[in-house]
Protein backbone atom coordinates (compact mmCIF):
# COMPACT_ATOMS: atom_id res chain seq x y z
CA UNK A 1 0.00 0.00 0.00
CA UNK A 2 1.44 3.37 -0.94
CA UNK A 3 1.93 6.19 1.50
CA UNK A 4 -0.77 8.20 -0.23
CA UNK A 5 -3.26 5.32 0.00
CA UNK A 6 -2.61 4.91 3.73
CA UNK A 7 -3.59 8.47 4.49
CA UNK A 8 -6.16 9.33 1.86
CA UNK A 9 -9.15 8.72 4.11
CA UNK A 10 -8.50 11.27 6.84
CA UNK A 11 -8.23 15.05 6.45
CA UNK A 12 -6.57 15.44 9.88
CA UNK A 13 -3.32 14.23 8.32
CA UNK A 14 -3.61 16.67 5.43
CA UNK A 15 -3.73 19.55 7.95
CA UNK A 16 -0.41 18.60 9.54
CA UNK A 17 2.43 21.11 9.05
CA UNK A 18 5.42 20.08 6.97
CA UNK A 19 7.72 19.68 9.95
CA UNK A 20 5.49 16.89 11.30
CA UNK A 21 4.88 15.12 8.00
CA UNK A 22 8.58 14.27 7.78
CA UNK A 23 8.09 11.69 10.55
CA UNK A 24 5.30 9.80 8.76
CA UNK A 25 6.45 6.47 7.39
CA UNK A 26 4.64 3.82 5.35
CA UNK A 27 3.25 0.94 7.40
CA UNK A 28 4.41 -1.71 4.88
CA UNK A 29 1.73 -4.12 6.02
CA UNK A 30 3.09 -6.99 3.92
CA UNK A 31 6.28 -6.95 5.99
CA UNK A 32 4.45 -8.42 8.98
CA UNK A 33 5.35 -12.09 9.24
CA UNK A 34 3.03 -14.93 10.26
CA UNK A 35 4.83 -14.95 13.63
CA UNK A 36 4.12 -11.22 14.01
CA UNK A 37 0.44 -11.90 13.40
CA UNK A 38 0.48 -14.74 15.95
CA UNK A 39 2.08 -12.47 18.55
CA UNK A 40 -0.61 -9.83 17.95
CA UNK A 41 -3.40 -12.39 18.22
CA UNK A 42 -2.05 -13.98 21.41
CA UNK A 43 -1.51 -10.65 23.17
CA UNK A 44 -4.89 -9.28 22.12
CA UNK A 45 -6.84 -12.40 23.08
CA UNK A 46 -5.18 -12.47 26.47
CA UNK A 47 -5.50 -8.74 27.05
CA UNK A 48 -9.13 -8.45 26.00
CA UNK A 49 -10.13 -11.32 28.26
CA UNK A 50 -8.28 -9.84 31.23
CA UNK A 51 -9.12 -6.20 30.50
CA UNK A 52 -12.82 -6.90 30.28
CA UNK A 53 -12.65 -7.16 34.07
CA UNK A 54 -10.09 -4.52 35.01
CA UNK A 55 -10.09 -1.80 32.30
CA UNK A 56 -12.25 1.31 32.17
CA UNK A 57 -15.54 0.61 30.43
CA UNK A 58 -14.49 2.80 27.47
CA UNK A 59 -11.79 0.34 26.47
CA UNK A 60 -13.76 -2.58 25.03
CA UNK A 61 -16.26 -0.26 23.35
CA UNK A 62 -13.35 1.70 21.91
CA UNK A 63 -11.74 -1.36 20.32
CA UNK A 64 -14.67 -1.66 17.95
CA UNK A 65 -14.99 2.08 17.39
CA UNK A 66 -11.33 2.53 16.43
CA UNK A 67 -10.93 -0.44 14.10
CA UNK A 68 -8.60 -2.46 16.32
CA UNK A 69 -9.36 -6.16 15.85
CA UNK A 70 -8.15 -9.19 17.75
CA UNK A 71 -7.18 -11.65 15.02
CA UNK A 72 -4.99 -9.44 12.79
CA UNK A 73 -2.60 -6.53 13.13
CA UNK A 74 -4.61 -3.40 12.24
CA UNK A 75 -4.12 -1.83 8.86
CA UNK A 76 -3.53 1.92 9.14
CA UNK A 77 -5.77 2.63 6.17
CA UNK A 78 -8.68 0.85 7.80
CA UNK A 79 -8.00 2.50 11.16
CA UNK A 80 -8.09 5.94 9.59
CA UNK A 81 -11.44 5.32 7.92
CA UNK A 82 -12.88 4.41 11.32
CA UNK A 83 -11.00 6.98 13.43
CA UNK A 84 -12.34 9.68 11.15
CA UNK A 85 -15.80 9.04 12.63
CA UNK A 86 -14.61 10.11 16.09
CA UNK A 87 -12.54 13.03 14.80
CA UNK A 88 -9.06 11.48 14.98
CA UNK A 89 -6.44 9.99 12.69
CA UNK A 90 -3.39 7.74 12.93
CA UNK A 91 -0.01 7.68 11.19
CA UNK A 92 2.89 5.24 11.26
CA UNK A 93 6.24 6.51 12.56
CA UNK A 94 9.67 5.00 13.07
CA UNK A 95 9.89 4.34 16.82
CA UNK A 96 10.29 7.19 19.30
CA UNK A 97 10.08 10.69 17.82
CA UNK A 98 11.17 13.99 19.47
CA UNK A 99 9.04 14.92 22.53
CA UNK A 100 7.60 18.16 21.14
CA UNK A 101 6.76 16.49 17.82
CA UNK A 102 4.93 13.68 19.62
CA UNK A 103 2.91 16.22 21.59
CA UNK A 104 2.14 18.30 18.52
CA UNK A 105 0.72 15.29 16.67
CA UNK A 106 -1.67 14.85 19.62
CA UNK A 107 -2.66 18.50 19.40
CA UNK A 108 -3.72 17.87 15.79
CA UNK A 109 -5.72 14.82 16.99
CA UNK A 110 -3.39 12.39 15.25
CA UNK A 111 -2.13 9.25 16.99
CA UNK A 112 1.45 8.33 16.17
CA UNK A 113 1.80 4.57 15.88
CA UNK A 114 5.14 2.82 15.76
CA UNK A 115 4.30 0.24 13.13
CA UNK A 116 6.88 -2.34 14.24
CA UNK A 117 5.69 -5.14 16.52
CA UNK A 118 7.55 -6.68 19.45
CA UNK A 119 9.47 -9.89 19.01
CA UNK A 120 8.08 -13.13 20.37
CA UNK A 121 10.82 -13.04 23.02
CA UNK A 122 9.45 -9.70 24.32
CA UNK A 123 5.78 -10.62 24.05
CA UNK A 124 4.88 -9.59 27.61
CA UNK A 125 6.54 -6.17 27.59
CA UNK A 126 8.86 -4.05 25.50
CA UNK A 127 10.27 -0.56 26.23
CA UNK A 128 10.01 0.16 22.52
CA UNK A 129 6.86 1.75 21.13
CA UNK A 130 5.15 -0.85 18.97
CA UNK A 131 1.84 -1.32 17.23
CA UNK A 132 0.40 -3.28 20.13
CA UNK A 133 1.09 -0.46 22.57
CA UNK A 134 0.05 2.32 20.23
CA UNK A 135 -3.03 0.95 18.53
CA UNK A 136 -4.35 -1.49 21.14
CA UNK A 137 -3.38 0.73 24.06
CA UNK A 138 -3.95 4.33 22.98
CA UNK A 139 -6.57 4.15 20.24
CA UNK A 140 -9.52 2.52 22.07
CA UNK A 141 -9.64 5.00 24.97
CA UNK A 142 -9.87 8.05 22.69
CA UNK A 143 -13.36 6.91 21.77
CA UNK A 144 -14.29 8.44 25.14
CA UNK A 145 -14.95 12.16 24.36
CA UNK A 146 -13.71 13.50 27.74
CA UNK A 147 -10.47 11.56 27.47
CA UNK A 148 -9.99 12.47 23.79
CA UNK A 149 -10.23 16.17 24.59
CA UNK A 150 -7.77 15.77 27.47
CA UNK A 151 -5.33 14.03 25.13
CA UNK A 152 -5.69 16.79 22.53
CA UNK A 153 -5.27 19.53 25.10
CA UNK A 154 -2.28 17.78 26.69
CA UNK A 155 -0.67 17.68 23.27
CA UNK A 156 -1.45 21.33 22.65
CA UNK A 157 0.16 22.42 25.92
CA UNK A 158 2.97 19.86 25.71
CA UNK A 159 4.01 21.00 22.25
CA UNK A 160 4.68 24.46 23.74
CA UNK A 161 6.62 23.21 26.80
CA UNK A 162 10.28 24.23 26.72
CA UNK A 163 12.85 21.44 26.63
CA UNK A 164 16.36 21.22 28.00
CA UNK A 165 19.50 19.69 26.54
CA UNK A 166 19.11 16.91 29.10
CA UNK A 167 15.65 16.06 27.72
CA UNK A 168 17.07 15.47 24.26
CA UNK A 169 19.91 13.35 25.65
CA UNK A 170 17.38 11.16 27.49
CA UNK A 171 15.22 10.92 24.35
CA UNK A 172 18.15 9.78 22.21
CA UNK A 173 19.34 7.27 24.85
CA UNK A 174 15.88 5.75 25.35
CA UNK A 175 15.34 5.59 21.59
CA UNK A 176 18.64 3.74 21.15
CA UNK A 177 17.84 1.28 23.96
CA UNK A 178 14.38 0.54 22.58
CA UNK A 179 15.82 -0.12 19.12
CA UNK A 180 18.53 -2.46 20.39
CA UNK A 181 16.11 -4.43 22.58
CA UNK A 182 13.84 -5.19 19.63
CA UNK A 183 16.53 -5.84 17.03
CA UNK A 184 17.73 -9.33 16.25
CA UNK A 185 21.35 -10.41 16.64
CA UNK A 186 22.39 -7.65 19.08
CA UNK A 187 25.04 -8.59 21.64
CA UNK A 188 23.83 -8.43 25.25
CA UNK A 189 26.84 -6.29 26.12
CA UNK A 190 25.60 -3.60 23.72
CA UNK A 191 22.12 -3.67 25.28
CA UNK A 192 23.65 -3.52 28.77
CA UNK A 193 25.70 -0.47 27.78
CA UNK A 194 22.58 1.26 26.41
CA UNK A 195 20.66 0.47 29.62
CA UNK A 196 23.51 1.87 31.68
CA UNK A 197 23.46 5.04 29.61
CA UNK A 198 19.70 5.49 30.17
CA UNK A 199 20.06 4.80 33.89
CA UNK A 200 22.92 7.27 34.22
CA UNK A 201 20.91 10.03 32.55
CA UNK A 202 17.77 9.27 34.53
CA UNK A 203 19.69 9.33 37.80
CA UNK A 204 21.41 12.62 36.98
CA UNK A 205 20.22 15.37 39.29
CA UNK A 206 18.97 18.16 37.06
CA UNK A 207 16.18 20.66 37.36
CA UNK A 208 13.11 19.32 35.62
CA UNK A 209 12.36 21.27 32.46
CA UNK A 210 8.82 22.15 31.45
CA UNK A 211 8.86 19.27 28.96
CA UNK A 212 10.14 16.84 31.60
CA UNK A 213 7.28 17.83 33.90
CA UNK A 214 4.55 17.48 31.29
CA UNK A 215 6.16 14.23 30.14
CA UNK A 216 5.74 13.02 33.73
CA UNK A 217 2.07 14.04 33.68
CA UNK A 218 1.61 12.18 30.40
CA UNK A 219 3.34 9.09 31.79
CA UNK A 220 1.23 8.92 34.98
CA UNK A 221 -2.02 9.52 33.09
CA UNK A 222 -1.97 8.62 29.39
CA UNK A 223 0.56 5.81 29.74
CA UNK A 224 0.18 4.45 33.28
CA UNK A 225 -3.02 5.95 34.60
CA UNK A 226 -5.68 4.34 36.77
CA UNK A 227 -9.20 5.73 37.19
CA UNK A 228 -11.89 5.41 39.84
CA UNK A 229 -11.38 4.88 43.56
CA UNK A 230 -8.10 4.11 45.30
CA UNK A 231 -9.65 0.90 46.60
CA UNK A 232 -10.95 -0.38 43.27
CA UNK A 233 -9.37 1.48 40.35
CA UNK A 234 -9.69 0.59 36.66
CA UNK A 235 -7.01 0.78 33.98
CA UNK A 236 -6.97 3.41 31.24
CA UNK A 237 -3.24 4.06 30.64
CA UNK A 238 -1.98 2.66 27.32
CA UNK A 239 1.22 1.27 28.83
CA UNK A 240 -0.85 -0.87 31.20
CA UNK A 241 -3.52 -1.74 28.64
CA UNK A 242 -0.90 -3.12 26.23
CA UNK A 243 1.25 -5.00 28.76
CA UNK A 244 0.27 -8.57 29.61
CA UNK A 245 2.37 -8.48 32.77
CA UNK A 246 1.66 -5.03 34.19
CA UNK A 247 -2.05 -5.05 33.38
CA UNK A 248 -2.23 -7.74 36.06
CA UNK A 249 0.48 -6.73 38.52
CA UNK A 250 -0.48 -3.04 38.58
CA UNK A 251 -3.65 -3.73 40.57
CA UNK A 252 -1.88 -5.75 43.27
CA UNK A 253 -1.42 -4.21 46.72
CA UNK A 254 2.37 -4.14 46.27
CA UNK A 255 1.90 -1.23 43.84
CA UNK A 256 1.06 1.96 45.74
CA UNK A 257 -2.04 3.84 44.56
CA UNK A 258 -1.78 7.63 44.88
CA UNK A 259 -4.45 10.27 44.18
CA UNK A 260 -3.59 12.02 40.90
CA UNK A 261 -2.56 15.65 41.33
CA UNK A 262 -0.14 18.24 39.99
CA UNK A 263 2.51 16.56 42.18
CA UNK A 264 2.74 13.86 39.48
CA UNK A 265 4.60 16.41 37.32
CA UNK A 266 7.57 16.09 39.68
CA UNK A 267 7.57 12.28 39.85
CA UNK A 268 10.15 10.70 37.56
CA UNK A 269 9.85 7.18 36.12
CA UNK A 270 12.02 4.38 34.77
CA UNK A 271 10.89 3.23 31.35
CA UNK A 272 12.79 -0.07 31.69
CA UNK A 273 11.13 -1.23 34.93
CA UNK A 274 7.60 -1.97 36.22
CA UNK A 275 6.26 1.06 38.07
CA UNK A 276 6.27 0.81 41.91
CA UNK A 277 3.43 3.31 42.28
CA UNK A 278 0.56 4.56 40.12
CA UNK A 279 -1.73 7.59 40.20
CA UNK A 280 -5.51 7.31 40.29
CA UNK A 281 -7.80 10.00 38.87
CA UNK A 282 -11.44 9.99 39.98
CA UNK A 283 -12.60 10.64 36.41
CA UNK A 284 -11.34 11.95 33.07
CA UNK A 285 -12.60 15.48 33.76
CA UNK A 286 -10.21 15.72 36.70
CA UNK A 287 -7.26 15.15 34.36
CA UNK A 288 -8.14 18.39 32.60
CA UNK A 289 -8.38 20.21 35.93
CA UNK A 290 -4.84 19.16 36.86
CA UNK A 291 -3.57 20.04 33.38
CA UNK A 292 -4.98 23.57 33.65
CA UNK A 293 -3.39 23.99 37.08
CA UNK A 294 -0.07 22.84 35.65
CA UNK A 295 -0.38 25.05 32.56
CA UNK A 296 -0.50 28.12 34.78
CA UNK A 297 3.09 27.36 35.86
CA UNK A 298 4.49 27.33 32.32
CA UNK A 299 6.33 30.10 30.51
CA UNK A 300 3.57 29.80 27.92
CA UNK A 301 1.36 31.71 30.37
CA UNK A 302 3.93 33.52 32.50
CA UNK A 303 6.39 34.83 29.91
CA UNK A 304 8.97 37.24 31.37
CA UNK A 305 12.72 37.00 31.58
CA UNK A 306 12.64 33.46 33.02
CA UNK A 307 10.76 32.19 30.00
CA UNK A 308 13.18 33.89 27.62
CA UNK A 309 16.16 32.51 29.51
CA UNK A 310 14.76 28.96 29.20
CA UNK A 311 14.56 29.44 25.44
CA UNK A 312 18.13 30.68 25.31
CA UNK A 313 19.38 27.71 27.35
CA UNK A 314 17.56 25.07 25.31
CA UNK A 315 19.09 26.36 22.02
CA UNK A 316 16.10 25.20 19.98
CA UNK A 317 13.53 27.12 18.00
CA UNK A 318 11.16 28.84 20.40
CA UNK A 319 8.85 31.84 20.45
CA UNK A 320 8.01 34.84 22.57
CA UNK A 321 4.88 36.94 22.44
CA UNK A 322 4.90 40.60 23.39
CA UNK A 323 2.05 42.54 24.95
CA UNK A 324 1.25 43.94 21.49
CA UNK A 325 0.58 40.40 20.24
CA UNK A 326 3.70 40.32 18.05
CA UNK A 327 5.28 36.87 18.10
CA UNK A 328 8.97 36.28 17.41
CA UNK A 329 10.20 32.75 16.60
CA UNK A 330 13.77 31.49 16.29
CA UNK A 331 16.77 30.42 18.35
CA UNK A 332 17.10 33.05 21.05
CA UNK A 333 20.68 33.82 21.97
CA UNK A 334 20.76 36.82 24.29
CA UNK A 335 18.78 38.82 26.81
CA UNK A 336 19.77 42.06 28.52
CA UNK A 337 17.95 42.62 31.81
CA UNK A 338 17.52 45.67 34.03
CA UNK A 339 17.84 45.70 37.81
CA UNK A 340 14.28 44.39 38.14
CA UNK A 341 15.09 41.37 35.94
CA UNK A 342 12.92 42.74 33.16
CA UNK A 343 13.99 42.15 29.55
CA UNK A 344 15.15 45.37 27.96
CA UNK A 345 16.70 43.80 24.85
CA UNK A 346 16.61 40.38 23.20
CA UNK A 347 18.39 38.79 20.27
CA UNK A 348 17.77 35.85 17.95
CA UNK A 349 20.54 34.21 15.94
CA UNK A 350 19.81 32.79 12.51
CA UNK A 351 16.45 32.36 10.76
CA UNK A 352 13.62 34.23 12.47
CA UNK A 353 9.91 34.58 11.74
CA UNK A 354 7.44 37.19 12.97
CA UNK A 355 3.77 36.43 13.48
CA UNK A 356 0.52 37.66 14.96
CA UNK A 357 -2.08 35.26 16.31
CA UNK A 358 -0.08 32.26 15.07
CA UNK A 359 -0.09 33.61 11.52
CA UNK A 360 3.22 34.65 9.96
CA UNK A 361 3.36 38.31 8.95
CA UNK A 362 3.62 38.62 5.20
CA UNK A 363 7.19 39.43 4.27
CA UNK A 364 8.57 38.55 7.70
CA UNK A 365 9.45 34.87 7.41
CA UNK A 366 12.82 33.15 7.71
CA UNK A 367 13.85 34.22 4.19
CA UNK A 368 13.57 37.89 5.18
CA UNK A 369 15.11 37.45 8.63
CA UNK A 370 17.62 34.72 7.82
CA UNK A 371 20.41 36.48 9.74
CA UNK A 372 18.53 37.00 12.97
CA UNK A 373 16.45 39.59 14.78
CA UNK A 374 16.82 41.84 17.83
CA UNK A 375 14.87 44.52 19.59
CA UNK A 376 14.72 46.66 22.72
CA UNK A 377 11.61 46.50 24.93
CA UNK A 378 10.02 48.90 27.36
CA UNK A 379 8.88 52.51 27.63
CA UNK A 380 10.63 55.59 26.30
CA UNK A 381 12.61 57.75 28.70
CA UNK A 382 10.73 60.75 30.11
CA UNK A 383 7.58 59.65 28.30
CA UNK A 384 5.08 57.80 30.44
CA UNK A 385 3.68 56.07 27.41
CA UNK A 386 4.80 53.08 25.37
CA UNK A 387 5.10 53.58 21.62
CA UNK A 388 2.44 50.94 20.96
CA UNK A 389 -0.01 52.85 23.18
CA UNK A 390 0.44 56.14 21.35
CA UNK A 391 -2.46 57.53 19.36
CA UNK A 392 -2.07 59.54 16.11
CA UNK A 393 -1.52 62.83 17.96
CA UNK A 394 1.14 61.33 20.23
CA UNK A 395 2.94 59.68 17.32
CA UNK A 396 3.03 63.00 15.43
CA UNK A 397 4.29 64.83 18.48
CA UNK A 398 7.21 62.44 18.90
CA UNK A 399 8.01 62.33 15.18
CA UNK A 400 6.89 58.71 14.64
CA UNK A 401 5.96 59.37 11.03
CA UNK A 402 7.11 57.64 7.87
CA UNK A 403 10.14 59.34 6.33
CA UNK A 404 11.05 61.14 9.56
CA UNK A 405 14.39 60.85 11.35
CA UNK A 406 13.92 59.30 14.78
CA UNK A 407 16.15 59.53 17.82
CA UNK A 408 14.85 58.23 21.13
CA UNK A 409 15.99 56.56 24.33
CA UNK A 410 14.28 53.89 26.39
CA UNK A 411 14.02 54.03 30.18
CA UNK A 412 16.56 51.20 30.20
CA UNK A 413 19.20 53.33 28.50
CA UNK A 414 18.94 51.66 25.09
CA UNK A 415 19.19 54.34 22.37
CA UNK A 416 17.80 54.12 18.82
CA UNK A 417 18.45 56.40 15.87
CA UNK A 418 17.33 55.99 12.27
CA UNK A 419 15.01 56.92 9.44
CA UNK A 420 11.45 55.74 9.99
CA UNK A 421 10.37 53.69 6.96
CA UNK A 422 7.01 52.33 8.00
CA UNK A 423 5.10 50.62 10.78
CA UNK A 424 2.91 47.53 11.09
CA UNK A 425 -0.18 47.60 13.29
CA UNK A 426 -2.17 44.79 14.81
CA UNK A 427 -5.92 44.39 14.24
CA UNK A 428 -6.61 46.73 17.15
CA UNK A 429 -4.69 49.54 15.49
CA UNK A 430 -1.68 49.41 17.80
CA UNK A 431 1.80 49.58 16.33
CA UNK A 432 3.71 46.34 16.91
CA UNK A 433 6.66 46.76 14.54
CA UNK A 434 8.49 49.70 13.00
CA UNK A 435 11.13 49.60 10.27
CA UNK A 436 14.11 51.95 10.20
CA UNK A 437 16.97 52.41 7.78
CA UNK A 438 20.40 53.81 8.56
CA UNK A 439 19.67 52.66 12.10
CA UNK A 440 22.00 52.47 15.08
CA UNK A 441 21.03 50.83 18.37
CA UNK A 442 23.32 51.23 21.39
CA UNK A 443 23.35 50.30 25.06
CA UNK A 444 25.96 51.89 27.27
CA UNK A 445 29.18 51.53 25.23
CA UNK A 446 27.96 48.63 23.07
CA UNK A 447 26.63 48.88 19.53
CA UNK A 448 23.75 46.41 19.27
CA UNK A 449 22.84 47.23 15.65
CA UNK A 450 24.51 49.39 13.02
CA UNK A 451 23.50 50.71 9.55
CA UNK A 452 25.66 48.17 7.68
CA UNK A 453 23.41 45.42 9.05
CA UNK A 454 20.64 46.67 6.76
CA UNK A 455 17.02 47.52 7.48
CA UNK A 456 16.18 47.36 11.19
CA UNK A 457 12.86 45.86 12.19
CA UNK A 458 12.14 46.85 15.77
CA UNK A 459 9.49 45.07 17.79
CA UNK A 460 7.26 47.20 19.96
CA UNK A 461 6.21 46.06 23.39
CA UNK A 462 6.71 46.71 27.08
CA UNK A 463 7.18 43.10 28.11
CA UNK A 464 7.10 39.42 27.17
CA UNK A 465 3.72 37.90 27.99
CA UNK A 466 4.47 34.38 26.77
CA UNK A 467 7.45 32.16 25.93
CA UNK A 468 7.10 28.70 24.44
CA UNK A 469 8.80 26.00 22.40
CA UNK A 470 8.38 25.82 18.65
CA UNK A 471 7.24 28.36 16.10
CA UNK A 472 4.24 30.66 16.52
CA UNK A 473 3.13 29.79 12.98
CA UNK A 474 3.61 26.05 12.55
CA UNK A 475 4.55 26.53 8.90
CA UNK A 476 7.33 29.06 9.49
CA UNK A 477 10.05 26.45 10.04
CA UNK A 478 9.67 23.44 7.69
CA UNK A 479 12.55 21.68 9.48
CA UNK A 480 11.52 22.57 13.02
CA UNK A 481 12.36 19.11 14.38
CA UNK A 482 15.30 17.09 13.17
CA UNK A 483 15.02 13.33 12.89
CA UNK A 484 17.19 11.27 15.21
CA UNK A 485 20.55 10.00 13.96
CA UNK A 486 19.81 6.70 15.71
CA UNK A 487 18.01 4.71 13.05
CA UNK A 488 15.85 1.68 13.69
CA UNK A 489 17.31 -1.69 12.80
CA UNK A 490 14.90 -3.33 10.41
CA UNK A 491 14.72 -7.08 10.09
CA UNK A 492 15.15 -8.17 6.50
CA UNK A 493 11.97 -10.12 5.87
CA UNK A 494 11.84 -12.87 3.28
CA UNK A 495 9.34 -15.70 2.88
CA UNK A 496 11.78 -17.97 4.73
CA UNK A 497 13.32 -15.42 7.12
CA UNK A 498 12.32 -17.58 10.09
CA UNK A 499 12.08 -21.37 9.74
CA UNK A 500 8.75 -21.41 11.58
CA UNK A 501 7.08 -18.67 9.51
CA UNK A 502 5.75 -21.20 7.02
CA UNK A 503 4.26 -23.32 9.79
CA UNK A 504 2.60 -20.30 11.42
CA UNK A 505 1.25 -19.25 8.03
CA UNK A 506 -0.13 -22.73 7.30
CA UNK A 507 -1.84 -22.90 10.67
CA UNK A 508 -3.32 -19.41 10.26
CA UNK A 509 -4.79 -20.47 6.93
CA UNK A 510 -6.07 -23.71 8.51
CA UNK A 511 -7.88 -21.74 11.25
CA UNK A 512 -9.27 -19.07 8.93
CA UNK A 513 -10.70 -21.69 6.55
CA UNK A 514 -12.10 -23.71 9.48
CA UNK A 515 -10.49 -26.91 8.22
CA UNK A 516 -10.58 -30.30 9.93
CA UNK A 517 -7.49 -32.37 9.10
CA UNK A 518 -6.11 -34.25 12.15
CA UNK A 519 -3.28 -35.81 10.12
CA UNK A 520 -2.04 -32.39 9.02
CA UNK A 521 -2.00 -31.15 12.62
CA UNK A 522 -0.29 -34.29 13.95
CA UNK A 523 2.44 -34.06 11.32
CA UNK A 524 3.00 -30.39 12.20
CA UNK A 525 3.11 -31.15 15.93
CA UNK A 526 5.67 -33.94 15.61
CA UNK A 527 7.89 -31.95 13.26
CA UNK A 528 7.93 -28.89 15.53
CA UNK A 529 8.43 -30.96 18.68
CA UNK A 530 11.42 -32.63 17.08
CA UNK A 531 13.03 -29.52 15.60
CA UNK A 532 11.87 -26.80 18.05
CA UNK A 533 11.05 -28.40 21.43
CA UNK A 534 10.89 -25.02 23.24
CA UNK A 535 8.38 -23.53 20.79
CA UNK A 536 5.19 -22.74 22.71
CA UNK A 537 2.98 -20.28 20.84
CA UNK A 538 2.57 -22.49 17.79
CA UNK A 539 1.73 -25.45 20.04
CA UNK A 540 -1.01 -23.34 21.66
CA UNK A 541 -2.39 -22.45 18.25
CA UNK A 542 -2.46 -26.12 17.23
CA UNK A 543 -4.20 -26.99 20.50
CA UNK A 544 -6.80 -24.30 19.82
CA UNK A 545 -7.94 -25.86 16.54
CA UNK A 546 -7.34 -29.53 17.36
CA UNK A 547 -10.42 -31.73 17.55
CA UNK A 548 -8.42 -34.91 18.05
CA UNK A 549 -8.31 -35.95 21.74
CA UNK A 550 -5.06 -37.88 21.44
CA UNK A 551 -3.27 -34.94 19.84
CA UNK A 552 -4.80 -32.46 22.29
CA UNK A 553 -3.69 -34.56 25.28
CA UNK A 554 -0.16 -34.76 23.87
CA UNK A 555 -0.07 -31.01 23.34
CA UNK A 556 -1.32 -30.28 26.86
CA UNK A 557 1.24 -32.68 28.34
CA UNK A 558 4.09 -31.13 26.38
CA UNK A 559 3.04 -27.54 27.18
CA UNK A 560 2.67 -28.28 30.91
CA UNK A 561 6.15 -29.82 31.02
CA UNK A 562 7.56 -26.82 29.11
CA UNK A 563 5.88 -24.40 31.55
CA UNK A 564 7.53 -26.22 34.45
CA UNK A 565 11.00 -26.48 32.93
CA UNK A 566 11.04 -22.90 31.56
CA UNK A 567 9.82 -20.52 34.34
CA UNK A 568 9.84 -17.48 32.04
CA UNK A 569 7.26 -19.23 29.85
CA UNK A 570 5.07 -20.41 32.73
CA UNK A 571 2.49 -17.62 32.78
CA UNK A 572 2.48 -17.31 28.98
CA UNK A 573 1.63 -20.97 28.56
CA UNK A 574 -0.75 -21.43 31.49
CA UNK A 575 -2.72 -18.26 30.73
CA UNK A 576 -2.78 -19.14 27.06
CA UNK A 577 -4.23 -22.57 27.85
CA UNK A 578 -6.89 -21.00 30.07
CA UNK A 579 -8.02 -18.86 27.13
CA UNK A 580 -8.62 -21.99 25.04
CA UNK A 581 -11.23 -23.22 27.50
CA UNK A 582 -13.29 -20.03 27.21
CA UNK A 583 -16.19 -19.52 24.80
CA UNK A 584 -15.06 -17.70 21.67
CA UNK A 585 -17.56 -14.89 22.29
CA UNK A 586 -15.68 -13.82 25.44
CA UNK A 587 -12.60 -13.04 23.36
CA UNK A 588 -14.22 -10.81 20.74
Amino acid sequence: MSRKEEHISNEHIDRLPRHLKQFIKPQNYNDYTPINQAVWRYVMRRLVHHLSKVAHSSYLNGLQQTGVGIDSIPNMYGMNRILKKIGWAAVAVDGFIPPNAFMEFQAYKVLVIASDIRQLENIEYTPAPDIIHESAGHAPIIANPDYAEYLRRLGEVGAKAILSKHDMEVYEAVRKLSILKEAEGIEQSEIDAAEESVAKLQNKEVELSEMAQIRNLQWWSVEYGLIGSLEDPKIYGAGLLSSIGESTSCLESAVDKIPYSIAAAQKEFDVTQPQPQLYVTPDFAFLMQVLEEFSNTLSLRKGGSKGLQKLITCNMVGSIELNTGLQVSGKFSRAILNEDNEVIFFQVNGPTALAFREKELIGHGIDTHQNGFSSPLGKLKNINLAIEDMGPIDLKAYNFYDGKWLSFEFESGVKVEGMNVTGIRNIYGKLMLIQLKDCTVTYKDEILFSPENGLYNMALGKDITSAFAGAADSNSFPNLYSESNTKTIKQVSTPSSHPLDEQYSNLREYRNKDLNDPVFLKDMYHKIKSDYPNEWLLFLEILEVSEDKELSDALVDHLEKLATSEPKLNSLITDGMKLLSLPATTLH
